[in-house]
């Protein structure tokens, strides 16, 4: 994973510091190198078990506002910023086959954790970030003993054709095309002051000059315009963590009927359905936070 030449590194937007300022000190932001190249940025607070969260695509760990403290007052939390999105460094070469793609993803994030989280973590992911989380369990490099899975990829070869559709035409190009106004008409915030807010940041993310092209790159060889997305459905009972599996009913991209079929699949596995879209965490917080801060306390055996 090569890094980018320091003229080119990202610098956070207004809405994300503005954020970020709200966090600190308890939370802090910091680059970290990784053997083989690159960097990945986290935010990172608290003392406690380590507990990783993991952003869907085209977002950044900053997405995670509303939980970050949360989580710090009884946790280690870090929050990454996946290969090639907000501040972290894309892989270098062609990605050619989903089994890479999934590599160019997951590879960095297991390489951090040996940095700085070697023993067990729980890991909670949303999306694209759920799947990597997934993967992290599969792989075991890294013990995974709690996992959360947020409307996340990997569980099945299902997805809707209207997201298929929109990742094709590029989240990022259609933002910079159309502008904050008509891409909020497109993706509607949660009516909150929190809504707004994330609402704002993932614009801001989403609209950031010259795109994220190696990072589209990978994702579209795990999500074809046509035929199945990639996922391990047939290696879920591999999984032997706890797995809490949280999705909207509302869900327009990824079917809830995968996460039925995960919950058959999945060795201990428990489903929270609610009255949400695709991110849950984002439209209703004041119910995920507790589910999550439950799951992850509750002993272990």
């Amino acid at each position: 994973m090569k890094g980018f030449p320091q003229a080119q590194a990202p610098s956070a937007g207004p809405q994300e510091s503005s954020l970020l300022a709200q966090l600190a000190p308890a939370v802090k932001p910091a680059m970290h190198w990784l053997p083989d190249g690159g960097a990945l940025r986290v935010l990172q607070g608290g003392q406690g078990p380590a507990v990783l969260l993991l952003h869907g695509r085209g977002a950044a760990a900053s997405t995670w506002f509303a939980y970050l403290t949360a989580l710090a007052r009884t946790h280690r939390v870090l929050a990454v910023d996946l290969p090639g999105f907000g501040m972290s460094s894309s892989g270098g070469g062609t990605v050619r086959s989903a089994e890479e793609g999934v590599r160019f993803f997951t590879a960095p994030v297991e390489a951090l954790l040996e940095q700085l989280a070697p023993g067990p973590v729980s890991v909670v992911g949303h999306s694209l970030g759920g799947l990597v989380g997934l993967e992290l369990a599969l792989r075991a490099r890294v013990p995974v003993e709690r996992l959360v899975l947020l409307d996340a990829m990997g569980l099945g070869p299902e997805m809707t054709r209207k997201a298929r559709a929109f990742f094709r035409a590029g989240p990022e190009r259609l933002a910079r095309s159309l502008g904050p106004w008509a891409w909020a008409r497109m993706r509607p915030p949660a009516p909150t002051p929190l809504g707004q807010r994330l609402g704002a940041l993932e614009y801001e993310l989403m609209s950031i000059p010259g795109g994220r092209d190696e990072a589209a790159r990978a994702f579209d060889t795990l999500v074809p315009l046509l035929g199945p997305v990639f996922h391990r459905q047939e290696k879920l009972a591999q999984v032997t963590a706890p797995v809490l599996l949280i999705w909207g009913e509302r869900e327009d991209v990824l079917p809830a009927s995968l996460a039925e079929e995960a919950l058959r699949r999945l060795p201990n596995a428990r489903l929270v359905r609610m009255d949400a879209g695709h991110s849950p965490h984002h439209e209703r917080p004041e119910r995920v936070l507790p589910e999550l801060k439950s799951f992850l306390e509750t002993p272990l055996g």
